[in-house]
Order: C-alpha cells, then structure tokens, then sequence
C-alpha cells in the first residue's frame, strides 16, 4: 500500500499518548490532559511522560535537584554556543548545541538521566543564545525557580510574576506532547538505529524548524494587532471572509471537533480575565469570529486550534515571535525524549518500502544516455 507522506499509516504502538481528533480528545498516558495538567507542575507531568507514574515527595525532590544540575551547560556547550554567529537562528543555534551533547557528555548516564539532562539544558541554551543575538549580558540559572519561571529569568533578567510563569506553564504542559507528528517521528527514526538520544533530539529539532511543522503562529499575532479594540473584530473579520483570506488560528488536520489544548488555554485566559488586555481581546474575538465562520463557511467546523491561545499567552507575556518556536520546542521535548525511551524498549529499525516511478535507461558505450 503507497499512502502519501504515510498519512494515517500506523508506524507505532504506543502508551505515551493518544490523539482522538473526531471527539476533541488528547490523552497523556491514558489520563485526560484537563485532568493531569490541572493539579500538576511541569516538572511532575514530565516525569509522568518519562516513566508512566507520578512522582511522589521524594522522587519529585530527586527529579527537581537533577533539573537544576542540568540547567548548567557542559563547558564545550557553552563555548559553542557563545562562537555562533549572532544572527543564526534560535532554532539552528539549538539543534547545534543539542548536538554536542553525547555519550562524552552523559558519561553513563541511563537514557531516562539523559532525557531529564536535554529537558534542563534546552531552555538554557535558547535563553543563552536569545541574549548574545540581542547583545546582552548572560543570566545565570536561578535555582530557587521552577522550569518555567527560571526560563523566563533567563529571557529577560528579570523574575517573572505567578500570572506570567501560570499562564506559560499551562502552555507547555499542553504541547509537551502530540502523538506521533513529524518531529516525533523523526526522533524515533533515528533512536531506531540505536544512535544515540541527543543525535535523535537534533533529527526532532531539525524537523520542527520546519515552517510546515514548528511554525510559529505570527499570524495570529498579526490578527490580534490588526484587530487592536472590542469595536474593530467584526469589521476586520468580515473584510477578510469577503476577501477569501484564511482567518489565522482556527482550523486544524487532526482535531474536527474544538482543539482540547486550545479549550484548556481559554480557560486559562479567562480566568486571568481583566489582568491582561490581549487575553480580553482574544477571548471576545474567538466567539465573534466562529460566529462569522459559521455564518460565511457553513459546515465546515472551523473552530479554534492551539495557536490561536497559544498566541495570545505569548504575546501577554511579552514574549516575541522569534521565541515561539524554540519555547514550543522546549516544551516538545519531553514527548521527544519520551518515544524515544519507548522506542528503545521494544526496538525494531524503521524501513518502509519506495517504489520506482521513473525510467528506465542503459548507457551505451560512451556513456550516453540512450532512451
């Protein structure tokens, strides 16, 4: 059977997640995503992906200490880092930093220690390089702060608010994890051939760099500001329905039904409901706007995707565009790291099947095409 880019070909079984696009479902672990990012951190969710239980006091103590070490990058890291060009992107800067993490720089550690290692040490690396782009001085890891708020530290220099780290923590627990997506798939192709995990993080990050796959919902951005005020939402959507435009945030290939991350993130901006004026913005346009959709696209089920929120939670936190994808990827990283470690527990190398469509030629004796 040839199916186009193997869509909807089943390449893995897997107990790290489930994606029901038809009821608007995703599952971590068998639990419902509301449920298990309502009462629980980053740090204890990840762990949840890692090793299919939840942390208890001590386990949470131990994990929490090994987060804070891995936030200190390897000498050769650092050096590396700081000799790229300024204007190399963030997410080249990261997949060349990732990349010389390896056996030299784990030591003997297990695959899950290295998982927890590349987790730690991938928002560092974006923080780091984010500020040398920008001609700033480095901010050291904070190891008083959570994952979250230190990342923001890191960023900015300064120590962000519970709203801030709330609402950005919210965001990365609910991308940790997607199935088996292009970025995914790539790190489990690559931990197939029993290289190693940071060699199969590189594969993941160069694959979400891709526009079609990690990138970054600018557009979404570019909507909220073109809208500005309450009073100019319907104005501008309509214009844009007459014109044909594709209205940015809504609509996904997967979800027929409302994107649950894009539900769990209203929620989230609702109940910070007068705190930020994008948050306010983006919840009244979101009702406007499927109304309209309804009205000029009727029976299509457009309804809003995880970008649309994900975009407005950016843009209260101040955080610009350019960081989008990286902070995405920061977040994916668990799930990354996660089908990895499945992968190598019940291991068979992937090689699909191609078929030759083209023709077929023999060379004559001066080694001319001859057809």
């Amino acid at each position: 059977m040839f199916q186009k880019g193997l869509k909807d070909v089943i390449a893995v079984h897997t107990k790290i997640a489930s994606v029901d696009g038809e009821k608007g479902e995703l599952r971590y672990r068998g639990v419902s995503i509301g449920d298990l990012i309502a009462t629980h951190s980053f740090e204890e969710v990840a762990y949840f992906m890692w090793t299919g239980v939840l942390p208890g006091e001590s386990e949470l103590c131990i994990l929490n200490e090994k987060l804070i070490a891995g936030r200190e990058l390897p000498l050769h890291v650092v050096k590396i880092i700081d000799a790229l060009p300024a204007d190399m992107p963030l997410m080249d800067a990261m997949r060349t930093a990732i990349s010389a993490y390896g056996h030299s720089a784990f030591k003997d550690e297990i695959i899950e220690d290295q998982a927890l290692v590349l987790t730690a040490a991938l928002p560092v690396i974006i923080a780091r390089h984010y500020r040398n782009q920008h001609g700033q001085s480095i901010v050291e890891a904070n190891p008083t702060l959570s994952h979250t708020a230190n990342y923001l530290w890191m960023l900015t220099g300064v120590i962000p608010n519970d709203v801030q780290v709330e609402a950005l923590e919210t965001y990365l627990k609910l991308t940790m994890e997607h199935g088996l997506n292009a970025s995914t798939f790539a790190a489990r192709v690559t931990i197939s051939t029993e290289s190693d995990l940071a060699s199969a993080i590189t594969s993941a990050i160069g694959t979400m760099k891709g526009p079609l796959h990690g990138g970054a919902p600018s557009g979404v951005i570019d909507l909220l500001e073109e809208m500005e005020t309450l009073g100019n939402i319907r104005p501008v959507i309509e214009a844009k329905m007459k014109r044909g435009e594709r209205i940015m945030g809504f609509g996904h290939r997967i979800y027929k039904t409302e994107d649950p991350r894009s539900v769990l993130l209203r929620d989230k901006c609702i109940s910070m409901s007068g705190e930020d004026d994008w948050l306010d913005l983006a919840t009244a346009a979101e009702k406007e706007i499927i109304s309209l959709l309804e009205e000029y696209k009727p029976g299509r089920k457009l309804y809003t995707n995880v970008e649309y929120y994900a975009a407005a939670i950016m843009r209260s936190i101040e955080m610009p565009p350019g960081l989008f994808t990286p902070t995405f990827s920061a977040a994916r990283i668990v799930g990354w790291t996660a089908h990895a470690i499945e992968q190598l527990s019940d291991n068979t190398i992937f090689r699909p099947q191609s078929v030759f469509v083209g023709e077929m030629v023999v060379l004559d004796e001066r080694f001319h095409v001859e057809r």
